[in-house]
């Protein structure tokens, strides 16, 4: 069937394995047969293993922090799916619901700046990118939902989907708790915790240390099993470097002042400078945690990112 902008339109969508596959499989299949289009599904539940949850629990035993959504576009949403609509579907270009835009193949955020989803997808390969749809980036949510109720969709009041899947990311780790102490950088023992991995760098809130002037965990031990907490000052970087980084364009000159997302959630914060993968800000940036991405913006234009490495 020909869509609205002259394509002709199949459906598809991925199945994990996961419990929650079944009910969202049974609302496509309801969308595709009311705009008349077969929808096809694709079971991506060995790369989603390999490459997202085994990936997810590995990092969390590290002492790291990674982003479990940035790793799933990379690999499955954005690379095994599309690759399989291209080859078993003979699709020429791949159209998805997120809130992002492309401007002659340049990633841009999305018009409406509450669901944005561009820090999500900077490391999409290039050659899927290139061939990718953005049709809600110059939407908002609201005028989406108007949209599906003239349509007569009935998941035009559905509830937002979550990050990750809507579920707990521990459940993945798998991991039995093992208690340790919280301790400052001076090695004070302040509490106890249940094991590292259930925080994160700048996380400040259910450390369970006392009231007072709070703490924020400034770093993980893997190795002696330690939470390492100081006051909010300490949260507060001024250089830090990234691994594996993606540049959509050629690198940035690092004389230029680029803005940068640490964090999915807020505006991007700058300036800041990139140069090779060392990243210096001279203002200061909270919530710099290893293994989370840091994503560079030039204006609403994406240059690029990477995973933030280890504190040296």
């Amino acid at each position: 069937r020909l869509g609205a902008s002259g394509h002709e339109v199949v459906g598809g969508i991925m199945t994990l394995g996961r419990a929650e596959d079944a009910p969202s499989v049974a609302a496509a299949r309801e969308v595709a047969a009311q705009l008349g289009i077969p929808l096809h599904v694709c079971d991506l539940q060995a790369a989603w293993k390999a490459e997202v949850t085994d990936y997810l629990r590995a990092e969390y035993l590290a002492a790291r922090t990674p982003n479990p959504c940035v790793r799933c576009n990379e690999r499955v949403k954005f690379g095994c799916f599309p690759r399989w609509a291209f080859a078993e579907l003979g699709c020429d270009a791949f159209a998805t619901g997120h809130y992002a835009r492309l401007a002659e193949g340049r990633l841009e955020r999305g018009v409406d700046r509450a669901k944005d989803q561009s820090y999500f997808l900077y490391r999409i390969p290039a050659d899927v990118r290139r061939r990718t749809i953005f049709p809600l980036g110059e939407l908002t949510k609201s005028e989406v939902r108007e949209l599906a109720r003239a349509a007569g969709f009935k998941a035009a009041d559905r509830r937002d989907s979550q990050d990750f899947c809507g579920g707990d990311p521990m459940a993945y780790v798998g991991a039995e708790d093992r208690e340790g102490d919280i301790v400052t950088v001076e090695g004070k023992v302040l509490g106890r915790h249940r094991g590292f991995w259930h925080y994160t760098l700048g996380k400040r809130k259910g450390l369970g240390i006392g009231g007072g002037t709070p703490y924020y965990v400034v770093a993980l031990d893997a190795v002696r099993n330690r939470v390492v907490v100081a006051f909010k000052e300490a949260t507060v970087r001024r250089e830090f470097a990234v691994t594996a980084p993606v540049w959509h364009e050629q690198g940035p000159d690092p004389s230029e002042p680029l803005a940068v997302k640490v964090r999915s959630a807020g505006e991007p914060k700058g300036p800041v400078f990139v140069d090779g993968n060392r990243v210096r800000c001279p203002e200061g940036l909270t919530g710099v945690a290893p293994g989370q991405s840091a994503v560079f913006y030039r204006g609403d234009t994406v240059v690029g990112g990477g995973i933030i490495a280890p504190m040296s």
